[in-house]
């Protein structure tokens, strides 16, 4: 199996089998990933880990389910997803994921912000922090949201480049809500999307979804900062250096094909 030594060394990278991952429990600062984002690119839609252990792995994370089955949210050890059609609902704890990222959410203090934008909402995350894969949460009161998902497909799979044709999106705001995710550096393009990730959950729990927008009307950051990666492989996927046709489609593609 391929790995692109550049990657070990700057991400503290680790791969492992499915049993090597769930014997390695959840350490504090630790991410761990369960597949790549190149192996949704290649229509890898099959769930490989069940929800209950990835949960064992970490209380705050991201992902998406079985058959690319909506958008799926870790807040405060709870998994939901949130759907094309709107809905969120629990995941029960027997349902996969082809892929998922998630830590033990270990971070600084609190960071207090009011009135920003998106953009001002990515530079103010930037610019607090500190290591090249960062894991986030953003609690607060947001004027505006603008989420996405995407329906469940059905086998044979189709690109993902097709699936985000069918992607419906939406707004919703004044909302209390609160966004997870993380940040991975450019050199982990095809392990990730380089770049911050982002999933929202309303404190209701009736709304969600892949953030495309947030503007933030007050609230806080918190920001932990990962000395390690792990990453589960199921059978067929390996990590090379993403070649430069598929790096270019992710940066073109960046705010419509993650999961």
């Amino acid at each position: 199996m391929p790995i692109d030594p550049e990657l070990i060394h700057a991400l503290h990278l680790s791969v492992e089998d499915h049993d090597a991952a769930l014997t390695d429990r959840a350490a504090a600062h630790h991410v761990f990933q369960t597949s790549t984002v190149q192996a949704l690119i290649d229509s890898r839609y099959e769930g490989d880990l069940t929800i209950a252990e990835l949960l064992a792995l970490g209380d705050l994370g991201l992902g998406t389910l079985d058959g690319l089955d909506g958008e799926l949210v870790v807040v405060a050890g709870e998994a939901y997803v949130a759907r094309a059609d709107g809905s969120v609902s629990p995941v029960p704890g027997d349902t996969r994921t082809p892929f998922a990222v998630v830590t033990p959410f270990a971070p600084d203090p609190p960071v207090h912000v009011e009135g920003i934008d998106h953009e001002e909402l990515l530079a103010t995350l930037d610019a607090h922090s500190t290591m090249p894969v960062q894991a986030v949460r953003v609690s607060g009161r947001f004027s505006r949201l603008r989420v996405r998902s995407v329906p469940k497909q059905q086998q044979p799979y189709p690109p993902l480049d097709d699936v985000v044709t069918t992607q419906v999106e939406w707004e919703i705001g004044p909302v209390n809500a609160t966004l997870v995710g993380f940040r991975f550096p450019l050199l982990a393009t095809g392990l990730e999307v380089p770049g911050w990730h982002l999933h929202a959950l309303a404190d209701d729990r009736c709304t969600g979804g892949h953030v495309l927008i947030a503007d933030l009307e007050r609230g806080t950051l918190e920001l932990d900062a990962a000395t390690e990666v792990h990453c589960e492989l199921p059978m067929g996927v390996a990590i090379t250096r993403a070649a430069h046709g598929t790096a270019e489609r992710l940066r073109a593609a960046e705010t419509r094909i993650r999961p």
